[in-house]
């Protein structure tokens, strides 16, 4: 048998159980949050939160799907409704691939905070990503990585780049 789709195995998880990851730059503005909020109340879960099973803890961290965890623990009519459970898709990948996940999920939907991208490539190239699998994997350009390198300030994320003389001081005359 081949490669089965996480959706095709949806588990109903406590929300206890349930936490966040620390690198999800998507941001929703307070009126996106509540059409989805409305949209949740009117409609379910339509979706489940993706989230990778920590085993050692028994905590599913959330790889995409935090605003619609956001919902259930902000509204108590969500809470109360749904029994305090979430439909959540189990993806079993390591850090990395979370986290290229997490981007590509967000990144077919809407924006991303700038700042919080950065920290991502950053985090990335700390774990030994290159900026070709950054490229691959999260979908973006080499401009668009160099951009977000340049934001975090960091010199270790430049140490692979060779650069050239572009240019030399001329003396002046009479020196």
């Amino acid at each position: 048998m081949g490669h089965k789709s996480p959706a095709y195995q949806i588990i109903s998880v406590p929300i206890g159980k349930i936490e966040p990851n620390t690198y999800n730059p998507n941001t929703v503005a307070p009126p996106e949050m509540k059409l989805l909020y409305e949209s949740i109340k009117a409609d379910g879960y339509t979706m489940p939160i993706v989230c990778y099973h920590d085993k050692t803890r028994d905590i599913y961290m959330i790889v995409d799907g935090f605003h619609r965890y956001r919902v259930m623990l902000e509204h108590p009519d969500i809470y109360e409704r749904e029994e305090g459970r979430l439909p959540v898709s189990v993806i079993d990948k390591p850090l990395d691939q979370r986290m290229a996940s997490t981007i590509r999920h967000n990144r077919a939907r809407g924006n991303h905070d700038v700042d919080l991208m950065s920290n991502i490539v950053q985090e990335l190239h700390e774990l030994g990503r290159s900026d070709a699998w950054i490229s691959r994997h999260l979908g973006m350009d080499r401009d668009e990585i160099l951009r977000l390198k340049q934001i975090t300030g960091l010199a270790a994320l430049f140490q692979d780049v060779k650069f050239g003389q572009a240019w030399r001081p001329m003396e002046e005359e009479g020196d």
